[in-house]
């Protein structure tokens, strides 16, 4: 049986396992039931009533949280010798491609997002078995492939983050740290749940958001109240 510590207890007793929440009450609760010392990640995590495997319903997306995530994102540009210095000087924090191409075959995925040129897109397409089931496979439709990289890197470094349905139909993602304010995570996570309903596909019947939930990196899950939203 797993060893359950007094603060998680006490950070339990805070949560009514049979209530859901209003998005303003889960932002200050959730503050409250954190147990761990560092700056934990807030994760919203929203169950939504799609069929991943249909190509029209598999979810994906980009929003740029107002208040950022949070966290310092590692970004590595992969694109050919004339890119690189607009990369660098637009921020990188690694630039290049055969010897990265090299590095992810042996298993280094030692960042946060991938951007690529165009241009280098057949070089690393073989990539995508490694990259793919990491979320770090570039993207045209998550503005991760793109000759405009020093947009993109400001884009990534500004808080703009990237969102995928995973196979059982759930979309995870970060939208903040315990450190925040109940307001900024709030106004964070409305943002990421105004793109995810403005990305529900026509052929997805019956209920849409069936289920989200908040939780720190180390706190009892918070279920939030679905009827708050238009869907």
């Amino acid at each position: 049986m797993a060893f359950i510590s007094k603060k998680r207890k006490q950070a339990e007793t805070k949560v009514d396992a049979n209530k859901s929440y209003l998005l303003k009450e889960a932002s200050a609760l959730v503050k409250q039931v954190t147990t761990c010392k560092f700056d934990a990640s807030v994760d919203l995590h929203i169950r939504l009533g799609v069929d991943p495997k249909k190509a029209d319903q598999a979810i994906r997306g980009t929003v740029t949280l107002p208040h950022g995530t949070g966290k310092t994102k590692r970004v590595l540009v992969l694109c050919t010798p004339d890119k690189e210095a607009e990369a660098k000087a637009a921020g990188a924090d690694h630039v290049g491609l055969d010897e990265f191409v090299t590095k992810i075959e042996g298993g280094w995925v030692d960042v946060d997002v991938i951007i690529a040129t165009p241009a280098v897109m057949p070089k690393i397409g073989k990539l995508g078995k490694v990259l793919g089931p990491r979320n770090l496979m570039p993207n045209p439709k998550t503005g991760t492939v793109t000759n405009d990289v020093a947009a993109a890197i400001n884009d990534v470094k500004g808080g703009k983050i990237a969102f995928k349905v995973d196979k059982v139909g759930i979309v995870h993602a970060s939208i903040g740290r315990v450190s925040f304010t109940p307001e900024k995570i709030e106004q964070n996570s409305q943002e990421l749940l105004n793109a995810i309903i403005k990305a529900k596909p026509s052929s997805s019947k019956g209920t849409y958001l069936r289920g989200i939930s908040m939780a720190s990196s180390m706190s009892p899950g918070i279920a939030i109240d679905t009827k708050a939203f238009v869907h």
